[in-house]
């Protein structure tokens, strides 16, 4: 029975991880568009597109919830280059709506992993395993191997992005047309590489700062023990 308990502390473990991975995607990408206003302001991006801020930030608002599910077709009708005219083409919709199957697909991941977390946790409860020492030392396992795959990550971006950018987008979609010209492609003057490097990098920060939270947490039980232990020694040395 300990081996499934510990079985199930990974489970339980990576599913939180999981959830928390995705979730600071979700966290980056919409909890404060004023990101986007200042990656806009950052690159620059109103010279090449001939618009102004409160017509990109439309555009904006309106993409990203397009990839939430919000809306059947990617269609804004705004002014560019003193034109008013649909800021998406064709190419734009067919990539952006295989970029919101990834989206919502993630969605779905977190809900299954979070179901997943609730299934271990009750199986542990319901087994009598020792959760305070099952829980967090299982987490802290998880961790390590996520930490690895993370610091991995996170120095192939630092020493190419674009390699690791190009590569993400051979993996996910089984097509060329993920790679736009900036001549006729507004969309990708909007979204410059530089974005989406800082992105990676907000998500990261978000990434790594819940886990480190989750990680003080799980050493809270070992410390109440230990302190506990402590009083009943110097009660009984009283």
């Amino acid at each position: 029975m300990k081996k499934l308990h510990w079985a199930a502390g990974i489970i339980l473990a990576f599913s939180i991880i999981a959830a928390a991975l995705i979730s600071s995607f979700e966290i980056a990408m919409y909890s404060d568009f004023g990101v986007y206003q200042r990656e806009y302001e950052k690159y620059d991006v109103l010279s090449d597109l001939d618009m102004t801020m409160d017509d990109v930030m439309h555009v904006t608002h309106e993409m990203m919830a397009y990839l939430r599910g919000e809306g059947d077709t990617l269609s804004v009708i705004t002014t560019v280059e003193g034109e008013e005219q649909d800021f998406f083409n064709e190419q734009d919709r067919f990539h952006m709506a295989e970029v919101r199957d990834l989206f919502i697909g993630g969605l779905n991941i977190r809900l299954g992993a979070c179901i997943a977390a609730v299934i271990c946790i009750l199986f542990l409860i319901v087994t009598k395993a020792d959760l305070k020492r099952v829980i967090p030392r299982s987490y802290q396992a998880a961790l390590g191997i996520s930490a690895l795959a993370v610091l991995i990550l996170g120095i192939a971006c630092a020493v190419d992005f674009n390699a690791v950018f190009v590569q993400f987008h051979h993996i996910f979609f089984d097509n060329d047309l993920w790679i736009f010209d900036p001549a006729t492609d507004y969309m990708i003057r909007m979204l410059p590489e530089g974005l989406f490097f800082d992105m990676v990098i907000r998500i990261g920060g978000i990434f790594i700062g819940i886990l480190a939270v989750l990680l003080v947490f799980s050493f809270v039980p070992a410390f109440l023990e230990k302190r506990k232990r402590k009083t009943e020694e110097e009660n009984r040395s009283n």
